[in-house]
């Protein structure tokens, strides 16, 4: 924090992060209480449409964001967010939103976030030196997903005390911080990584991924984690209102308590040195456990005390992944690779929203959180099974293995087509029955 460019980015992006996410929910206690009779179905329409651009558009977005200058794209990407969120709170303070008008101002915020997510990603990589980029990727990343955990609780809250209307007016002008953040950096301390030219970029991303058996490891365990278990927005909404009978204060504060534990990990993550795969399945197995534990409370106090460490576990989580996948990602292929990154995280809500709405209409709101609690417990089970199996490590090089550091530029003195043959011999030449097959990793454990 040091770093003015940095301190100005971090700030207005936390701002700008729990905003986004006062928004959503808002948007979700509208479509569920105003606009629906307590309709989990058209609750999970409205946020699969917010999200399925994140998966649709991911190659195109990283691909633009390794094109294109990231201060500019983030200027656009912010700027658009502004004005779809100032348009849904003119409907509802004038009293004139549809659940139609809303799906279409859903489904625009998912295409400026589609671009937004990856740019912002790897914009952390060019304000600051490299000696300080594993504590700036760990705040970065604690500040967006802290956000997610964090945002819920303080939109019910501000639904209760100033009505859905003006939070979207909250949510409007959380962007504008970002934008004057941006518009206060000094352009001349900032560190541009190398532009991507000519075409291919797209592949050469979705390539690169291919030849990394270790990412692809993490982004699916991630995906699971995001599809079924992080879908707090839905859960925590339908266990207030069907299950405890909670009104709009007391909802905010049941959503606040995970910020306990959220913030508790964005501490953590500040100090930590480097990630490692040990901390992510430790994360996993006690999400699994508390978040069951949540889902059969007894009463409000009981859900509420475990989902403090919910928030902990499932932002360890994702932020040790998300760590582990930029450190190891040479910064010209930074964008391509996060946006495949955040697609997996973000993009597996329109399967997994439509699904678990179903699920609380259908069995109610407790199975809701205990189906994410069973997903994420056999993925993680999956996974430690196939590292303890996986050729050319043991179980102790397997748990403390570390992301690949990329070497300063060293592969970017070739051309996009020799860059490309090379990520794809590496991933021709790696054993199909090896869970996880990267030498260069082992190397940097040891």
């Amino acid at each position: 924090m040091s770093i003015r460019n940095y301190r100005l980015y971090a700030a207005g992006a936390l701002v700008s992060n729990v905003g986004t996410w006062v928004g959503r929910v808002a948007q979700d206690w509208v479509v569920l209480t105003e606009l629906t009779d307590h309709d989990a179905a058209a609750l999970g329409l409205v946020t699969a449409l917010q999200f399925a651009p994140v998966v649709l558009l991911a190659p195109l977005a990283g691909a633009f964001a390794d094109a294109y200058p990231k201060r500019r794209l983030l200027v656009l990407s912010q700027s658009a967010l502004a004005l779809t969120s100032a348009l849904l709170a003119v409907l509802l303070l004038t009293d004139t939103a549809s659940l139609g008008a809303v799906m279409a101002i859903a489904f625009a915020q998912g295409i400026a976030t589609a671009l937004d997510n990856p740019t912002r990603q790897a914009f952390v990589s060019e304000m600051v030196p490299e000696s300080r980029l594993t504590n700036a990727v760990g705040l970065n990343s604690a500040s967006f997903n802290a956000a997610r955990l964090i945002g819920p609780g303080v939109a019910g809250l501000l639904i209760a005390s100033i009505g859905a209307g003006w939070s979207m007016v909250v949510n409007t002008l959380s962007f504008v911080a970002v934008l004057v953040a941006l518009a206060a950096m000094n352009p001349r301390e900032l560190r541009p990584a190398p532009r991507r030219k000519g075409r291919g970029g797209v592949r050469e991303g979705l390539v690169y991924v291919q030849g990394r058996r270790d990412l692809q490891l993490i982004m699916g365990l991630v995906f699971v984690l995001g599809t079924f278990g992080m879908n707090f927005q839905i859960t925590t909404a339908l266990m207030a209102t069907t299950v405890f009978h909670a009104d709009a204060r007391a909802y905010g504060v049941i959503s606040s308590v995970m910020a306990v534990g959220s913030l508790a990990a964005a501490l953590l993550a500040a100090r930590r040195k480097a990630p490692s795969l040990r901390l992510l399945m430790l994360a996993l197995v006690s999400f699994t456990v508390f978040s069951a534990l949540a889902a059969i409370a007894a009463n409000v106090w009981l859900f509420g005390i475990f989902l403090v460490p919910v928030g902990l576990a499932s932002l360890t989580a994702l932020t040790t992944a998300n760590a582990t996948v930029q450190l190891s990602v040479a910064p010209a292929l930074r964008g391509r690779v996060m946006a495949l990154y955040m697609a997996i995280l973000m993009g597996g809500t329109p399967v997994g929203a439509p699904l678990i709405g179903w699920i609380g209409n259908t069995f109610g709101a407790r199975w809701t959180i205990l189906v994410g609690s069973i997903a994420v417990g056999l993925a993680t089970l999956v996974a430690g099974v196939a590292l303890m199996h996986a050729r050319h490590y043991d179980s102790r090089d397997v748990m403390a293995m570390r992301p690949r550091l990329h070497r300063s530029e060293r592969d970017l003195d070739h051309t996009d087509d020799e860059r490309v043959s090379a990520v794809a011999s590496v991933s021709a030449g790696q054993s199909g029955d090896a869970a996880v097959r990267e030498p260069a990793v082992r190397e940097s454990a040891a």
